[in-house]
């Protein structure tokens, strides 16, 4: 729950925010004042619904109308078993009883391995939570957490509650999973004056999130299901389970033969009564039986059993395929899917940072490969060898990316993980690729101090030895383009200093911007060498990033997977519409969905802001024409699929995310990433790829 003030946390001052909450930014609550809001709203969990029993579980799988016309059947069979008594046993009537018995069995096996949603949210929830309570930093459970507490956030934490930043130090955090925004984000203290959609509400930290870089202090404005994250498991709890178009086919053919059973019972007993004028009590019940009997016998015992066998097959090939179904009736949905709907960020992307290009004073290189894998050719542009003045500049521009630089880069079982922020793992895979290792240029360039990065500066350095003289020091310093140029004073070229004229700086920012319009995210990377003594690790502070030499821009992406773009066109080739429904930004969405092949570069795209104001009638008509949507939160997207399921199409949802879940629940067919996918996903889908 929440004590939240009466404006928008994100639109609000931190004192009017610290003020409504009657708490204080230095002390915190007191510990007497934080039991007290404990027992007004509650521990700082998420709502659990109580578990349906295995019984009910069970008695699910026989609800179906064509199992319940066999299970009468079978009660009827054995009736006139018991009437007539021409057998030992009444094989008829177990038979169809061990038809029904098998097809609920396997479907309840194959259902019982999900967990609820709901509980795998509770999972990604902090056990612990650093607070300051009585002016003392405390460690409490995170269910202790209440509106108004202070929380201390360190990189690796895991955020335990929303919160609003008072103060922050470099704070970045990875909001992928809730949000789609593929790069970590920097958190500022400034109220924002406008409406903002979650991924733009810098400000504001989010529960179950996670701190990647830096550090900072929040105050709690929302804990337990008041968080985005407990409104994402209302949503979850509240969309209905919609049935299958197999199911759907499987009820009408059910209420249609059993209308054709009670037509023909009805027709033959009247016809033989007529017939055969039969007279007294004794020979109308036998004419009863034999009706009976005779629609019992248009019953087909075997249609529920063919289909489930079908069905376990489609399983067991799916299987093969790394693929795992959940939900028995889910492969025939698949193959009914004319619609699909997939997230970016983790599912058509790799969520790997990568960098693509880097732009030195002699021009530019491209770089080839993806994800953390230090693989993939360099060359110049346009193809080719890079050329010794281009690759002089490219190193220097590479080992300050490398040494201006908190990332790790490690192969732990074949694959290649990192530790620290994405953006900066990047360009460590970078400096790999051109052949600089970390161990040489850790030993050529030893650290001694670094003014961490700051989203008011919008740029870090470091300061190094220099193993080469004892009379020099290196700082290294990258940030935003337009930022850094403006400390600039001269441009590296091919081994050499230039000055940084006017019309320079405008080119280079217009190099900037053709970037950007690749959808890349720019660094600018810069360095000053100095005399010894000039520069040292007692005196660093932003004054040191002056008077610095240009050295290059780096461009990154959040590349798409390699299978990705043979997917989309062998879905088109089938006749099936792909979409993209993405938090991620707009024009990063145009780029990747065109070279995906889901749009071309100038076809429309509606953000989640035009979707806030659109009528669903309205919205109903776009998703006709459009198939890209960007910055999007979790409500956006359910309304999505509900708009192209009132048109008609069967739609699967492709996702990875928290904030993917209601709409991979809603889908016809749900299709979590295995891999890099959140538990809650994972249990929201009817399928998981391996």
């Amino acid at each position: 729950m929440s004590l939240s003030p009466s404006s928008s946390p994100y639109r609000s001052s931190v004192d009017d925010v610290v003020a409504a909450l009657k708490t204080s930014a230095e002390h915190g609550l007191t510990a007497t004042e934080a039991r007290a809001r404990l027992e007004q709203v509650g521990p700082n969990d998420l709502a659990t619904e109580v578990p349906t029993a295995r019984w009910r579980k069970v008695l699910a799988q026989f609800q179906d109308i064509l199992v319940m016309l066999l299970i009468l059947a079978a009660g009827i069979s054995g009736g006139l078993w018991i009437y007539e008594r021409d057998s030992p046993l009444p094989y008829e009537a177990l038979a169809i009883l061990a038809v029904v018995l098998i097809n609920g069995l396997l479907s309840y096996v194959q259902e019982a391995r999900a967990e609820s949603a709901v509980a795998a949210l509770r999972q990604m929830a902090a056990a612990k939570a650093h607070v300051v309570r009585d002016g003392r930093p405390l460690t409490v459970p995170a269910s202790d957490v209440v509106p108004g507490d202070i929380i201390l956030i360190e990189e690796g934490d895991t955020i335990p509650a929303d919160a609003r930043v008072t103060s922050t130090t470099a704070l970045k955090t990875a909001e992928a999973a809730l949000t789609g925004e593929s790069l970590p984000v920097a958190k500022h203290v400034e109220a924002i004056g406008t409406d903002a959609g979650l991924g733009d509400r810098l400000n504001m930290l989010f529960s179950g999130t996670a701190a990647i870089y830096g550090r900072g202090r929040a105050v709690v404005v929302a804990t337990g299901m008041s968080t985005e994250m407990g409104r994402i498991a209302g949503m979850l709890r509240d969309v209905p389970h919609d049935t299958t178009p197999l199911q759907k086919e499987l009820d009408r053919v059910g209420k249609m033969l059993g209308a054709v059973v009670v037509v023909i019972a009805i027709v033959m007993i009247a016809t033989i009564v007529l017939v055969q004028n039969v007279r007294g009590l004794s020979a109308l019940f036998d004419v009863l039986i034999l009706g009976v009997a005779l629609a019992v016998a248009a019953v087909p015992e075997g249609l529920p059993a063919i289909v489930t066998a079908v069905l376990a097959i489609g399983v067991q090939r799916m299987a093969r395929r790394n693929a795992i179904v959940r939900h028995l009736r889910a492969v025939e949905t698949l193959g009914a899917a004319d619609v699909i709907a997939s997230d970016k960020t983790g599912t058509l992307t790799r969520n790997e940072m990568t960098v693509r290009a880097v732009l030195t004073a002699s021009g530019r290189v491209g770089f080839e490969g993806s994800g953390y894998a230090p693989h993939g050719v360099v060359t110049a542009e346009g193809g080719g060898d890079i050329p010794p003045m281009l690759r002089t500049e490219l190193d220097r521009a590479l080992e300050i990316a490398d040494r201006a630089n908190n990332a790790s880069l490690q192969e732990v079982d074949g694959r290649w993980t990192i530790h620290g922020d994405p953006t900066e793992a990047a360009l460590v895979v970078a400096a790999r690729k051109v052949g600089l290792q970390s161990t040489t240029l850790q030993t050529r360039f030893p650290r001694i101090g670094e003014v961490p990065f700051s989203s008011d500066r919008k740029m870090m350095s470091t300061l190094h030895g220099d193993a080469g003289s004892s009379d020099h020091s290196w700082l290294f310093t990258k940030g935003a383009p337009d930022v850094l140029l403006g400390r600039c004073t001269t441009e590296y070229h091919a081994g050499n200093s230039r000055p940084l004229s006017d019309a320079r700086r405008m080119e280079i920012l217009r190099f900037n911007d053709d970037l950007a319009s690749e959808a890349l995210r720019t660094l600018a990377v810069a360095y000053r060498h100095a005399e010894a003594g000039e520069l040292s690790a007692d005196g660093m502070d932003e004054d040191v990033e002056q008077r610095l030499v240009f050295a290059g821009l780096i461009g990154m992406i959040d590349p798409p997977r390699d299978e990705a773009r043979d997917a989309v066109a062998t879905a088109t080739r089938a006749g099936i519409r792909t979409m993209m429904i993405t938090g991620d930004h707009p024009t990063t969405a145009r780029v990747i969905a065109a070279d995906l092949g889901i749009a071309a570069s100038g076809d429309r795209v509606i953000s989640g802001g035009e979707i806030e104001q659109m009528p669903d009638d309205i919205l109903k008509e776009a998703v006709a024409s459009v198939s890209v949507f960007a910055r999007v939160n979790p409500e956006h997207k359910l309304r999505i699929v509900r708009a192209l399921q009132s048109r008609g199409a069967v739609v699967a949802m492709t996702g990875d995310g928290v904030n993917d879940a209601p709409a991979l629940k809603m889908a016809d067919i749900g299709i979590a990433m295995g891999v890099t996918g959140t538990d809650v996903s994972k249990q929201a889908a009817d399928i998981i790829l391996v």
